[in-house]
């Protein structure tokens, strides 16, 4: 006797997020971090599926930036990881390495627009050198470490993250639509 096969759908899982603040003085608590609760309050803002925020404050430090990356994409399974700080040209500064040194795949149009966006405010954003790219099934993104400059450049890259996270078969991330909306291509007819 044939049974039918009954396939129950996945209950509804929480996307993780990683949030990275690279500060060596905030690290040593010399001065609060305001790029980390500045990158939650973002997503809290835009972000209209449930999330969990996997925060971290660490040092400039790239086998620190390195670990603290594979360590959200790998063991956490943040299906996004977002840094703030140390994306300038000081000796200091080296996300940017840190995040290349972990991923796959680059995906330099992050950096290119969040440059583009930040030139039109301020002119020293061309020493920024914040980028972007894939562990596995996470995206890494690098931002500057102003709160202002966070919000400015997230604005600007995340109509594209929710898909992109969708091509890693990640989570499905919503938007608030009044907010900022997610771009999804059409499907095509029949598709």
């Amino acid at each position: 006797m044939d049974v039918p096969l009954v396939v129950q759908e996945p209950a509804s899982v929480s996307a993780r997020i990683g949030i990275v603040t690279v500060s060596d003085r905030a690290s040593r608590g010399e001065y609060e971090d305001l790029g980390g609760p500045a990158i939650q309050d973002y997503f809290r803002d835009v972000l209209a599926s449930d999330w969990t925020p996997v925060p971290c404050l660490i040092p400039d430090e790239r086998v620190v930036i390195e670990r603290t990356l594979a360590a959200l994409a790998d063991d956490e399974r943040c299906c996004l990881v977002v840094t703030t700080g140390g994306t300038g040209p000081a000796l200091r500064d080296v996300t940017p390495e840190a995040t290349e040194a972990v991923c796959q795949k680059l995906l330099p149009g992050f950096g290119e627009l969040m440059r583009k966006v930040s030139l039109e405010k301020v002119p020293t954003a061309i020493l920024s050198r914040q980028t972007a790219g894939v562990r596995g099934g996470t995206l890494i993104i690098n931002l500057p470490g102003q709160p202002k400059a966070i919000r400015e450049c997230l604005d600007a890259v995340m109509p594209a993250v929710p898909y992109c996270i969708e091509l890693l078969e990640g989570p499905r991330l919503e938007t608030r639509p009044e907010r900022l909306v997610a771009f999804r291509p059409k499907k095509p007819a029949g598709g």
